[in-house]
């Protein structure tokens, strides 16, 4: 199951989410696509990540962000707790700018949003590596959700639509990069697959010791 939250400034340009629910995932893959939007709430957002992450239990979250300033879509490899001093549109913003109070510094998606940037290719539109994503309410959800979905979420920032970036090419363009997500997510779950079952197997004659569940 993959969510999809997006626009965490406000910015009216539903027009993303629609064009990705048109297209799907393609490759005919099995997986279910489920976009919401959040609002630029710092305290909403605290809400609707949780519940998200408890009640739809999702393989990846996909947050996509506009970025006003950006000139290419750039993917987020890490969130910070702290530096939230910015309100949200109702004044508010967290005591003392920070995420979570006991939280770690930094978090990192386990997806390695570098290798995804060099192989999701769209041509007219520049895909870019990041590990700064601004401190506002699109990094302290990306910080919230990969503290609760133990780093299976994403966080993509877009630049608004425009007549060289219109809404079938984003749409087009977060196909392309989700499809290539969800590869080096299974990537990553095989590798600690493989690592476990090594862990299970007896060195001295090489025979599993106990079962994995899959």
């Amino acid at each position: 199951m993959l969510p999809q939250a997006k626009d965490y400034r406000g910015l009216p340009e539903a027009g993303r989410g629609k064009e990705l629910s048109k297209l799907g995932l393609g490759r005919d893959m099995e997986v279910e696509l489920r976009i919401l939007q959040l609002p630029v709430d710092y305290r909403e957002v605290k809400q609707r990540v949780t519940r998200i992450w408890e009640d739809l239990q999702p393989q990846l979250v996909v947050h996509v962000g506009v970025d006003p300033t950006a000139k290419a879509i750039f993917l987020e490899q890490c969130c910070k707790n702290w530096g939230y001093g910015d309100a949200d549109i109702r004044g508010f913003h967290p005591e003392r700018g920070v995420c979570l109070p006991d939280g770690p510094e930094v978090i990192a998606s386990g997806v390695s949003m570098r290798a995804v940037s060099r192989r999701a290719v769209v041509e007219g539109v520049e895909v870019a590596f990041s590990r700064d994503a601004g401190r506002y309410v699109c990094d302290y959800t990306y910080y919230l959700s990969l503290h609760h979905g133990n780093g299976c979420a994403v966080l993509v920032h877009v630049p608004p639509l425009s007549p060289s970036l219109p809404a079938s090419l984003l749409g087009k363009a977060l196909q392309v990069i989700i499809q290539e997500m969800l590869e080096e997510t299974e990537k990553a779950r095989s590798q600690c697959l493989v690592h476990r079952k090594l862990s299970l197997c007896d060195s001295r004659q090489g025979e599993p010791t106990g079962r994995l569940l899959l």
